[in-house]
């Protein structure tokens, strides 16, 4: 998808695409949001998605160089293993967004637990309990959204060419840099149909200080997992999952040393989602 560069005052009127009981959960606020010095929306919170297809990949990764991106001293990448953390890459492609025309996005983000002075390596990854992702990279196609993501919560957005092709038995992801492909990921359409409904949390960090901000989804996924990869995390597949190129945002990912194999795979169409305005309550300094 190329880069939607142009937006104005107006909100896209879509509200009949968010009738599922999914999203009768979470009443909305309006908010009035400044994204340039000329332009100003009321937005409604939290953000509704709805047909969303994602395909997730999660990784090991160096937990030094992981743990070198913390915004926090109190923010900590969970281990996985003593020298190792997890990077979960996960891509979207929102057909339906509340008020907000149609766009892709890829979240590289990393495991983390917060305010804990210690964890014990791989209990929180197994049992699913630790406290949510900490954002390092976040493109978009849309620069209204970009926008939205840098001022509302200090998310890393930037806007850049996504192409998600979903129409064969693997999804194949690309992201471009300045016109040059930088990242590639294969996900296998293949795994337990699992139906997950659940919150988690980001933590990005806006104006100097670490915020926390819901968000919850729900789909029926194909999830296969090859937990051999904590084994063996530097088993090389037959063939390649991803691809990093010689560009700046391909070396912020080379030089974190993901596993050449996902720890899991995750696959789903239809997925609905929201994500909320930041916890107005929480703030870590």
């Amino acid at each position: 998808m190329k880069i939607l560069e142009n937006f104005d005052q107006s909100l896209l009127a879509n509200e009949d695409k968010f009738q599922d009981e999914f999203f009768q959960r979470f009443p909305l606020k309006k908010r009035q949001i400044a994204l340039t010095e000329e332009i100003e929306k009321e937005y409604s919170f939290p953000t509704l998605y709805g047909d969303v297809t994602c395909c997730q990949a999660i990784f090991l990764c160096s937990y030094d160089a992981a743990l070198a991106l913390m915004p926090h001293p109190k923010v900590q990448p969970v281990r996985a293993r003593k020298n190792l953390a997890v990077l979960a890459v996960s891509c979207y492609e929102y057909k339906n967004v509340l008020g907000i025309p149609p766009y892709n996005e890829i979240a590289f983000t990393l495991a983390v637990e917060v305010e804990k002075e210690k964890s014990p390596v791989l209990l929180p990854l197994i049992k699913n309990s630790f406290s949510g992702y900490f954002v390092f990279s976040m493109p978009v196609t849309s620069r209204e959204n970009c926008l939205r993501g840098n001022v509302i919560w200090g998310l890393p957005k930037v806007t850049q060419e996504i192409d998600i092709d979903d129409s064969g038995a693997e999804a194949l992801v690309k992201a471009y840099e300045d016109g040059v492909e930088y990242f590639s990921l294969r996900i296998p359409k293949q795994g337990k149909p699992t139906l997950m409904d659940e919150t988690t949390y980001l933590y990005p960090k806006l104006n100097g200080v670490v915020h926390k901000a819901e968000t919850n989804f729900k789909g029926n996924f194909l999830i296969d997992k090859n937990m051999g990869v904590l084994l063996s995390p530097g088993k090389v597949p037959p063939q390649p999952f991803f691809t990093l190129g010689n560009t700046r945002c391909g070396q912020v990912l080379k030089d974190l040393k993901m596993s050449p194999r996902p720890l899991q795979t995750r696959y789903v169409e239809h997925m609905t989602a929201c994500f909320d305005y930041y916890d107005e309550s929480y703030e870590l300094v």
